[in-house]
């Protein structure tokens, strides 16, 4: 039994100060993680972070400074932190090897979400697809087509990938090609395109609107024409100059040519 007593005794004398100041290094380690946290959550808040991206940020953050905190208390009290680490660097290995999809898909959603290239309600393309954002997930992004249809895509191809966003301006320019045949004034064309460029409301002045020819086409003489507008009036007053300037024109006497083939028929005896 005394031998027992002694060797305990022993040990206290080696280990007891090791024991203490591990344990003291852990219990300030947990109250500076703790403030960490709180201060990087707040930091958060002021970036106006995504509210789905937050609690992963700070859980991840959190995990990673408490694994490095307990293979300090480790490696203070005598055990080899080596064999922890090279476990958890092969168990990272094989989940990063397994998911490596996932993974990719995930790391997208996070630089979507914080560096903010389009938002819920912004109009895009990407990837081959073209709608409106109505959700941005962790691992996907939810588009919602015009014609109502649904359109999951990977957030891992959108964040390497080249994006179009349509709504990141306040205003946009609308581009029409407008032509009239050989023989009409051109004069009377470019006063009756501006006459219903004025007539819209929608069309800001400035910039001031464009109004070219173009191009000498085979069967037409064609004009560009350029305003801009909010992004949110563009295809209402797209479509609807294209109905104005083809009722206009016919009432003005300008012919809006299109493509005509004649045909010779050559009788023989």
């Amino acid at each position: 039994m005394e031998k027992y007593i002694e060797k305990l005794i022993e040990l206290l004398v080696v280990f007891g100060p090791k024991v203490i100041g591990a344990i003291v290094v852990l219990v300030i380690g947990l109250w500076l993680i703790k403030i960490i946290i709180k201060t990087f959550t707040k930091t958060l808040d002021k970036k106006e972070v995504s509210p789905s991206l937050k609690p992963f940020l700070t859980s991840t953050i959190s995990i990673l400074l408490k694994t490095l905190l307990v293979l300090s208390v480790l490696s203070m009290v005598g055990i080899q932190a080596t064999s922890f680490v090279a476990i958890l660097g092969a168990a990272g290995l094989a989940v990063g090897l397994a998911l490596s999809g996932t993974l990719q898909n995930f790391a997208g959603g996070v630089m979507i979400l914080l560096f903010k290239p389009f938002k819920v309600g912004d109009v895009i393309q990407a990837q081959g697809h073209t709608g409106s954002v109505s959700e941005i997930q962790i691992f996907n992004t939810i588009l919602s087509t015009p014609d109502n249809r649904i359109i999951i895509v990977p957030n891992g191809g959108l964040s390497t990938g080249s994006v179009i966003n349509f709504s990141a301006r306040e205003t946009r320019r609308v581009d029409w090609t407008f032509g009239i045949g050989y023989g009409d004034s051109t004069d009377l064309a470019k006063q009756t395109l501006m006459e219903l460029i004025k007539a819209d409301s929608r069309i800001l002045t400035d910039p001031e609107p464009f109004i070219a020819i173009s191009e000498l086409a085979d069967s037409s003489v064609n004009f560009t024409v350029r305003v801009w507008v909010k992004s949110a009036d563009y295809w209402a007053v797209f479509f609807l100059m294209n109905e104005k300037v083809y009722n206009t024109f016919n009432d003005k006497g300008l012919n809006i040519p299109y493509p005509q083939m004649d045909v010779h028929v050559h009788n023989q005896e």
